[in-house]
């Protein structure tokens, strides 16, 4: 088994950040190498001083705008500037990354989330259909999804407030109040960069100039508010009070060698959808989710059946344009085993089965303190968490 050391990134995933230094009110862009932040905003002028510009405000913005090609040339120099021979160039801009405050990277344009996950679908299927299939008639025909709300998109450890809304009880009074279903969905979303023309599509061989990263996601849910509100036009205000990202987005060069293909499909994709013969997008990733910091899942994201050039090619068939900051994530990702779901309402099979932890206590959805983090791991490579904690 792979041995990794959790907020150690080494020196080779060199994910991007943006982050504070105390008593500073300045924005500076950062690369993670071991534990520690490399700052790029007073670094760049050495280590990359062609593209210094791009990381003068502090954000990621101008960098996704700049596309591949100049990806590609900074991730070349960095990874030349970290090693052993530039140790003492590059250790004048190094600060430990527990010492600063991690800020979002990037401004967030547009927001999508799917439901790439052919085991979360199936088990929301038979919850609520169970006298009927599991999957939707259109679920192997195309990456279902949803348009979200990219100004309620917040950085990982910003407290998550429980929000209110209709819902109908289980006498089917209609009552307003705080969602009492509160829920987590632990996600993979992928950092657009480069922008498309409207009017024409992203075809799957174009999805590497587009996709600058991944970084994690959950995505809150309330359940009880959804479950009332979604029908017939789909998520709406039980999703869009809260969706936390990770400080930390990883460029899709670091995992080249996770790719993987994704599972076998059983129904014949349309052509725009086809990925058969060409690079695979999938990615052998392992989510860890903790619940007060015990571990209650371990979702594998290597299953999921919609790839991220798949979303992205469906996104864009219909000639809707992406933009540098575009952010859209894979759904719940979740796995065969119990202990491999990505969300609450399937660890306690909607209530029915609530999930007994360590202490002996039983829990089925999220209560007012309580804090979770789901994190990421590719191979020995470590890639980040992403936090919350529930407050009134």
């Amino acid at each position: 088994m792979d041995v990794v050391t959790p907020g150690d990134f080494g020196r080779t995933t060199l994910p991007y950040c943006s982050f504070v230094v105390p008593g500073e009110s300045r924005r500076r862009v950062g690369v993670g190498v071991d534990t520690d932040v490399l700052d790029l905003t007073t670094a760049a002028a050495t280590v990359v001083p062609e593209h210094a510009d791009l990381f003068a405000d502090g954000s990621l913005d101008a960098l996704l705008a700049a596309g591949p090609e100049t990806w590609h040339a900074i991730r070349s120099a960095l990874l030349a500037w970290v090693d052993d021979a530039h140790t003492g160039v590059v250790q004048h801009h190094v600060s430990p990354a527990d010492q600063v405050e991690l800020v979002l990277p990037f401004t967030v344009a547009d927001y999508v989330d799917f439901y790439a996950s052919e085991q979360h679908a199936t088990n929301l299927g038979r919850m609520f259909r169970p006298d009927g299939e599991a999957l939707m008639p259109n679920w192997k025909h195309l990456p279902i999804g949803y348009h979200g709300r990219s100004g309620t998109i917040v950085v990982s450890g910003t407290p998550i407030h429980r929000p209110s809304g209709q819902r109908r009880t289980g006498q089917g009074e209609i009552v307003f109040g705080p969602s009492v279903r509160l829920d987590i969905e632990a996600e993979v979303g992928f950092v657009v960069g480069g922008a498309s023309t409207l009017g024409e599509p992203v075809p799957l061989a174009d999805a590497g100039t587009h996709l600058f990263g991944i970084c994690l996601v959950n995505d809150w849910s309330a359940r009880d508010i959804q479950a009332w509100e979604y029908q017939p036009l789909g998520p709406f205000l039980g999703k869009s009070f809260a969706t936390s990202v990770s400080s930390w987005v990883v460029p899709m060069a670091a995992l080249d060698a996770v790719r993987t293909h994704p599972p076998d499909r059983d129904v014949p994709l349309l052509p725009y959808l086809d990925d058969d013969g060409l690079e695979p997008w999938g990615l052998d990733l392992r989510l860890e989710v903790r619940l007060n910091g015990e571990v209650v899942s371990r979702p594998p994201f290597a299953g999921m059946y919609w790839t991220g050039a798949q979303m992205l090619a469906h996104m864009t068939v219909n000639g809707a344009t992406v933009r540098p900051g575009d952010l859209f994530a894979s759904g719940t990702v979740s796995g065969s085993e119990r202990d491999e779901r990505g969300s609450f309402i399937e660890l306690s099979w909607n209530g029915a089965e609530p999930l007994t932890l360590a202490d002996g206590s039983t829990h089925s959805f999220l209560e007012n303190g309580d804090t979770v983090a789901i994190s990421a791991t590719a191979g020995d490579l470590w890639l980040g968490e992403v936090s919350g904690t529930i407050v009134l």
